[in-house]
């Protein structure tokens, strides 16, 4: 399949963006989607909130948000998958309080961003075992077992 992971950072951290390539490839390739595009975006604390607050309705810093669109590029035929939006020190905070990497961390958000781009949810115990199955499997394949939420089912 082919797809398209466009990366931006106002955080100015870019040297994640390989591990953000590597991690949305592998839920693209693990999960047999469609070819399509996804945007990625590390930023700050700040402008998370104010995302969150602006989009969910809620007024709290997040670790990541996830924008699925879903429409179809008629040029290329392309799925937008949607936008992940990564706050940097909120994952730099987890991934201490978790006792591993900052790369682990943002593997982890990166996945379970795209997970959510492509409809998994974790609302209820069956959808939360399901999404969190394709989660443990995907970090595991690609060396990020460290990052596994402590709370899986």
């Amino acid at each position: 399949m082919s797809y398209q992971i466009h990366l931006d950072s106002d955080s100015g951290d870019e040297s994640l963006f390989p591990t953000l390539q590597r991690c949305a490839a592998a839920v693209l390739t693990h999960l047999q989607a469609d070819p399509g595009e996804v945007t990625i975006l590390l930023t700050s604390a700040e402008r998370i909130r104010d995302l969150n607050q602006r989009f969910a309705g809620h007024d709290y810093t997040t670790d990541v948000l996830s924008f699925p669109d879903g429409s179809i590029d008629p040029g290329t035929e392309y799925v937008y998958f949607g936008d992940i939006i990564i706050a940097v020190p909120v994952a730099e905070q987890q991934a201490r309080a978790g006792g591993h990497s900052l790369e682990a961390e943002v593997a982890l958000l990166a996945v379970h961003g795209m997970l959510h781009l492509l409809g998994f949810d974790h609302e209820s115990p069956e959808t939360h075992q399901t999404m969190w199955a394709h989660q443990r499997t995907i970090l595991t394949a690609l060396s990020y077992a460290s990052a596994i939420p402590q709370d899986e089912p």
